[in-house]
């Protein structure tokens, strides 16, 4: 298969997402292939690329665990396409990160949730890194909290109100 040229194709649906994904499936190689298209190559690329190694995660989370620094570093990259983010963020929610990508990530997610112009999925996906960070990292809830208490003040979509209640709760958000 090119997966360049099947990733680019006009059809974007779930159905030619999964069909790449299955293609893919559990093969290392293969995996890396897309990891380079995604890491590397223009910007539309990168926008489809990023669905495929979210569905292929989802199958597989043992492949995307060899990636985790490059995809920490994709996210926080300058005007990354919220397509990444908003994938990058959703693979890493309930990831085992290692603790040398913790503060990275942390600010990364922060400044995400913080931002009331960022989609609304990329802030609830931060705000459930973040809640099981500060599992770790108790230091942090405060700022999470004063984060949460701002947006709900400014008017948030129900989606964040609901988990933002979860997660000042402390009642986690798995």
């Amino acid at each position: 298969m090119n997966l360049r040229a099947e990733i680019l194709k006009d059809e974007r649906s779930r159905s030619q997402t999964e069909h790449i994904a299955r293609w893919i499936g559990s093969d290392p190689k293969r995996f890396a292939r897309l990891m380079d298209l995604f890491l590397n190559d223009e910007y539309r690329v990168v926008q489809r690329a990023a669905w495929v190694v979210s569905a292929v995660a989802d199958q597989y989370p043992e492949r995307i665990e060899p990636w985790l620094k490059p995809m920490i570093s994709k996210l926080i990259t300058p005007e990354v396409p919220v397509a990444v983010k908003r994938n990058v963020v959703r693979v890493l929610r309930h990831r085992k990160i290692p603790k040398s990508l913790h503060g990275v990530l942390m600010n990364a997610c922060l400044g995400f949730v913080a931002d009331p112009k960022e989609t609304v999925a990329v802030r609830c996906f931060s705000m459930t890194i973040l809640a099981e960070l500060a599992e770790i990292y108790p230091e942090i809830r405060q700022e999470l909290e004063t984060i949460i208490r701002d947006q709900l003040e400014q008017g948030a979509t129900p989606g964040f109100r609901s988990l933002a209640r979860k997660v000042l709760a402390g009642r986690g958000t798995k």
